[in-house]
């Protein structure tokens, strides 16, 4: 226990890094939709969950309640997927809760990166956690937009939650990343102006981190 939670203290933003990009990206090597529902989804959000213990220690007592309601929410929502996918709004609060949880998550990220005058692994990987982070917000928030209207996002792969989740995260992988293949494409307007805005924050995150960084190489090299 000891050392878990030494890792958890010393190693909380290369944890949380290496949970988001599981969570994100583990269709690559997952192919079993029913198992990647039932068994990898709640894996990977328990594992996020204990990753981001480290970023909420010393914290206030309201922000730990409000982050530990969250991640049993987040924790149970695809647990009780089995059941209660059948109802219309499920996972438009799922997607809701999700949204809110690693939003809070993104908040203490850009505390972090604001707030030191040294640059270090932690910077590095609290920033790539902060891109991460951008990207599931993004997942989410469009899965809200899909669940209360499929047709707010065209040529989606809706045979499965999962299908629907992995197609999501390529579409708001390639908009962060203003690689826009095109193949998937919003449709309403509430789609098309949350793309967008995503599309501008993530370029102010890129711009406004390069800054930062610099910012903090420079006062670094003349200490």
């Amino acid at each position: 226990m000891n050392t878990i939670h030494t890792t958890l203290t010393k190693r909380k933003y290369e944890v949380l890094l290496v949970a988001l990009v599981m969570h994100l990206y583990i269709g690559i090597a997952i192919t079993d939709l029913v198992l990647y529902d039932r068994v990898i989804w709640p894996i990977n959000m328990g594992l996020i969950g204990v990753a981001s213990i480290g970023i909420f220690l010393r914290q206030g007592k309201w922000k730990i309640l409000i982050k530990d309601v969250l991640l049993i929410l987040a924790i149970l929502f695809p647990i009780m997927l089995p059941w209660l996918a059948y109802l219309p709004q499920f996972f438009m609060w799922l997607s809701i809760i999700y949204c809110i949880f690693f939003t809070v998550i993104l908040y203490e990220i850009i505390k972090f990166l604001v707030k030191p005058g040294y640059i270090n692994l932690d910077i590095i990987s609290a920033s790539a956690c902060g891109y991460f982070l951008l990207i599931e917000i993004c997942v989410f928030l469009m899965q809200v937009l899909y669940y209360s209207d499929p047709s707010s996002i065209g040529l989606l792969d809706n045979r499965d939650p999962a299908t629907v989740y992995m197609d999501l995260v390529y579409f708001s992988s390639v908009t962060i990343t203003t690689i826009g293949y095109g193949d998937i494409s919003p449709v309403s307007y509430s789609a098309k102006l949350i793309v967008s805005l995503f599309g501008v924050v993530a370029q102010f995150y890129s711009v406004v981190l390069i800054g930062i960084l610099i910012s903090k190489f420079s006062s670094e090299s003349m200490k």
